[in-house]
């Protein structure tokens, strides 16, 4: 007869075995005798009991595999609508394609058509599915044999009932609701990652854009400054040392302008590969990066937000839970965790039908479940020290962050304010003293060069910033940054 090995929540005080089956009753017709009258009706309420916790304890898969939840989880993480499809394609995208990109239609198509981002999401799928699996009773097993010879015949029938998965049920749901709700929590985390991974590759490649254009630029003096001293050398008005001096210059451009223009690209093709884009989609991007805001965001209680709302302190801390109720699981049932009971009939030829039940124990004479105690008390203490280190490195990445956030929106708005304006004033004075004839050629080329590279230095500077930013906010709201 099968037999169904499932933990209980409760153990006896001392480790046994039962084993009974019931004596015969007639099948005649005749009364019973009257300590047997109720051994079919107890199997009867007990059947209709099981019955009744079962349909009761049944749990039915969501229509959208918790997608919702970690829709709403998303969203306010994220600072904008979410919405997930599973659809390979979506018209949303290609309208969102049709016009220049930002930096939150770039968060909502990777959102919307990430590849990746799908298949996390069918780890979602299987953790429902546990769940609900969880809160189902095993079907009875059934068993039926038939012995035949010397002319007479016996036939032995039975029905087992999973006592212990019933018992255990409620416990063993419980414990799957928390993975379930932990996997919620990890499937957001991967949003949030992937619409932080986003920003960056977005601003990335915007300022790619910009840096190429100023390269291209750069180059343009710099031939310009090599034609000119080619000619004058040759006519006898510029010395070779000054002609070979400009001719360098215009290499280490042309260099440059390679290197930047590879640089743009590769940007743009790590954003393409977050947006999940195909070759034939094409994205526009701006020609400039976003302004900077008025005024920087001060840091008030931004450790503690990111203590109650970070995603990876939240999944250490379901973790920890889960942890300690499946501890408590395993304490229960460390002496036994079989337990079956169920009908038994059996008919022989010539011989009235006997009907009784069948109850079986496990009896631990050499497994006394101390090293699986030991197990799940090892495990319950790694993912408490796991969720401490967590929280101080949570801790620690916010204030980072926040330090380059405000470094770095110090220094574009220097930039922004101080030394572009300055360049340029001295731009304008140098281009003065050319009209006056008080400045050569060369002098207005250098000037310019110099100007040039300030505004792609402040470019750069603009670029960290917006980088720092998404940086901060995913330390906050997200999970960690850094994978040291």
């Amino acid at each position: 007869m099968k037999r169904l090995r499932l933990p209980l929540t409760a153990v006896a005080s001392a480790p046994m075995v039962v084993r009974a089956q019931a004596g015969p009753v007639p099948d005649d017709g005749a009364a019973p005798p009257p300590e047997r009258l109720s051994t079919r009706p107890a199997l009867v309420r007990t059947a209709t009991a099981l019955g009744a916790m079962l349909l009761a304890g049944c749990a039915s898969l969501s229509g959208d595999a918790g997608l919702n939840d970690v829709a709403a989880l998303t969203q306010g993480r994220v600072g904008q609508p979410v919405q997930f499809n599973k659809e390979p394609s979506s018209p949303t995208v290609e309208q969102l394609l049709s016009r220049p990109l930002t930096a939150d239609s770039a968060v909502q198509i990777a959102l919307l058509n990430s590849p990746a981002l799908k298949a996390s999401f069918a780890e979602l799928g299987v953790a429902e599915a546990d769940f609900v699996q969880a809160g189902r009773v095993r079907n009875p097993g059934f068993s039926f044999s038939r012995v035949r010879g010397g002319g007479e015949s016996e036939i032995d029938r039975g029905v087992m009932f999973d006592i212990a998965g019933l018992l255990t049920l409620p416990t063993r749901s419980r414990i799957e609701r928390g993975r379930y709700e932990q996997a919620k929590l990890q499937a957001a985390a991967q949003a949030v990652q992937l619409a932080a991974d986003t920003r960056r590759a977005y601003f990335m490649a915007v300022a790619g854009v910009q840096s190429a254009t100023f390269a291209e630029q750069v180059r343009g003096a710099a031939e310009a400054g090599a034609q000119l001293a080619e000619r004058m050398a040759k006519a006898g008005n510029w010395s070779k040392l000054d002609e070979a001096r400009e001719r360098a210059f215009y290499q280490d451009a042309v260099t440059q302008l390679a290197r930047t223009r590879h640089e743009a690209t590769a940007s743009r093709e790590r954003l393409i590969r977050l947006l999940g884009l195909q070759d034939k989609q094409q994205l526009t991007l701006p020609d400039r990066l976003p302004d900077l805001p008025a005024q920087p965001q001060e840091m008030e209680n931004a450790e503690a937000t990111a203590l109650s709302q970070r995603l990876d302190v939240l999944i250490a801390r379901r973790d920890s839970e889960a942890t300690a109720s499946a501890l408590g699981l395993t304490k229960a049932t460390a002496f036994v965790n079989v337990l079956d009971a169920g009908y038994a009939n059996k008919s022989s030829s010539g011989q009235p039908r006997e009907n009784g039940y069948e109850v079986s124990l496990e009896l631990p004479l050499f497994d006394w479940g101390g090293a699986k105690v030991a197990r799940a008390e090892a495990l319950y203490m790694q993912s408490v020290h796991r969720t401490a280190d967590v929280a101080v490195r949570a801790r620690s990445e916010v204030r980072e962050a926040y330090s380059a956030y405000r470094s770095t929106y110090d220094i574009a708005r220097h930039y922004r304010d101080e030394v572009v304006p300055l360049r340029k004033k001295i731009s304008d004075e140098v281009l003065l003293r050319y009209n006056g004839m008080l400045a050569s050629v060369f002098e207005l080329l250098a000037d310019s060069r110099e100007q040039l590279n300030s505004v792609n230095t402040a470019i750069e500077t603009q670029r960290d910033f917006w980088i720092a930013d998404t940086t901060l906010q995913h330390a906050i709201h997200g999970g960690s940054n850094t994978k040291d």
